[in-house]
């Protein structure tokens, strides 16, 4: 009985210290995606895309098809949202970040995009994070 006792504190303990690890990349995540939002929201695109990895081999992937590059990728936002009223407001919405190792992680959920002027418009992603060099940076983005 003993044992048993001791076998469950044990998994008890191993479970509660997996539960801490995991909470710490979830909310790197989040935060990478909250200042993403917050510079957004105020027509800042070159800051919006620091939470991207700033390497040719980002990959984006959208309505017109592949990009590779930070470079390009920043191009491609600053020609489709010229303005803070094409910009319009970003929410993030339905996120699901799921860690894949200590160092990977994939976020699925849902964009929307306020408008008044434009109109809105919205769609879902992937997106695929890494930690490199200590920071967590989208390495892969599929929006539709």
């Amino acid at each position: 009985m003993k044992r048993l006792l001791t076998t469950a504190a044990c998994c008890l303990v191993l479970s509660v210290g997996l539960a801490q690890k995991k909470l710490p990349l979830r909310q790197s995540i989040s935060g990478v995606m909250q200042r993403q939002t917050a510079a957004w929201n105020r027509g800042d695109v070159a800051g919006f895309m620091q939470g991207y990895w700033q390497s040719d081999s980002l990959v984006f992937i959208g309505k017109r098809g592949l990009t590779y590059g930070w470079q390009p990728t920043l191009d491609n936002y600053r020609r489709s949202y010229p303005d803070a009223a094409a910009m319009g407001q970003l929410t993030f919405s339905n996120l699901r970040i799921t860690p894949v190792g200590p160092d990977a992680a994939h976020v699925v959920g849902r964009w929307h995009l306020a408008r008044p002027v434009a109109g809105d418009v919205e769609g879902h992603f992937l997106l695929v994070f890494r930690r490199l060099q200590g920071q967590w940076v989208i390495v892969a983005d599929h929006s539709s």
